[in-house]
């Protein structure tokens, strides 16, 4: 038998654990919701670098396909749903749901639904939010936060980013720079497209660099999607095709693979969360209306992460210090890969 002290050893170590594991989750609310901010507000940020030394950016991009269903066999047939579904093209491979569609847009009858199905990008950072003007009241213990960010919004990132005036990697503890996502009206419809970088350079404060050392940089990688395996690409192809002729979801033939988000399919629902692609999360958090109507900037994406397939116990720690990237070298390949 373990003598006392080797017990209350063992117990704080699983104290410690918990609570480590508890603040690395982050749960849901670790998604800064910026679109739930009334017009004519600003949000200001500050992207931090991939804990992931492979990744040449500090974002990744994530491509997703959407197949909508005019309901669910057997269970809901007349309520519309959506099933999404990672795009293997994030990989560099061939998707055949694109190599079907893509003559599609040689006939003008055809160019809706060949939009209709064409792959989704956003893109996934994390950071620091600096300035919240959505009176956010469910604020995680961790500040790292993630957003999703729409293309309109990277596109002003990236031109940024290729003009020589920026000096400095944005990320930089010591000389990295703020971003403003800021909402607008157009028409009916939010717009980001004023959104900027700062003007001034702003070193990171102790109680930014204390967080960091607190709770590490996230690998963005854990929260890409998996890729799919032969017998789930073969799933996504069945339901193209299903959706495209307007068949019902069938989830005798697909809830093992991909499923509606935030959905009660009864018998029909994995045992397992272990399954390749279960949900994320069995409870679908709220989000605001206010959101943009045509932006996908929530993160309720109806498959598991890289990281709930991996089952990671923890994103890698980074130190405080400055990070090692050279902040010429890479904005030098991102004006390349641009002018290749």
């Amino acid at each position: 038998m373990a003598t006392l002290a080797e017990i209350r050893a063992k117990l704080l170590a699983q104290d410690k654990k918990a609570e480590t594991n508890a603040n690395q989750s982050q749960g849901s609310n670790a998604l800064y919701p910026f679109w739930n901010m009334e017009v004519d507000n600003t949000a200001v940020v500050r992207f931090l670098p991939d804990a992931d030394s492979t990744n040449d950016f500090f974002w990744r991009e994530r491509q997703i396909i959407k197949l909508p269903f005019s309901g669910i066999k057997g269970i809901a047939e007349n309520k519309p749903v959506t099933i999404q579904v990672p795009c293997v093209e994030m990989w560099g491979d061939q998707c055949p749901v694109h190599a079907e569609i893509r003559p599609w847009y040689k006939d003008p009858s055809m160019e809706k639904m060949a939009s209709q199905y064409w792959k989704k990008r956003s893109y996934i950072f994390q950071g620091f939010v600096v300035t919240d003007p959505t009176d956010e009241k469910d604020k995680p213990e961790n500040p790292i936060r993630r957003f999703i960010v729409s293309p309109q919004i990277f596109k002003i990132l990236k031109g940024a980013l290729m003009d020589p005036d920026m000096e400095n990697m944005p990320t930089d503890y010591d000389a990295g720079t703020d971003f403003r996502f800021i909402k607008t009206q157009n028409g009916q419809y939010a717009d980001y497209g004023t959104s900027n970088w700062a003007r001034k350079e702003r070193s990171l404060n102790e109680v930014e660099r204390a967080a960091i050392e607190q709770y590490g940089l996230n690998d963005l990688n854990d929260f890409m999607p998996k890729k799919p395996n032969a017998e789930e690409l073969a799933a996504i192809m069945e339901m193209f095709e299903a959706s495209v002729e307007g068949e019902l979801y069938d989830p005798a033939r697909w809830a093992n693979f991909y499923r509606p988000y935030g959905v009660d399919l009864g018998e029909f629902a994995p045992k397992s969360n272990s399954n390749s692609n279960g949900n994320a999360s069995e409870s679908k958090k709220s989000t605001s209306a206010k959101k943009a109507p045509v932006e996908d900037m929530d993160d309720d994406i109806p498959f598991e992460s890289n990281a709930e397939v991996e089952k990671k116990a923890a994103a890698p720690a980074a130190s405080a210090s400055k990070p090692k990237q050279d902040a010429s070298d890479i904005l030098a390949m991102i004006r390349q890969r641009k002018a290749d």
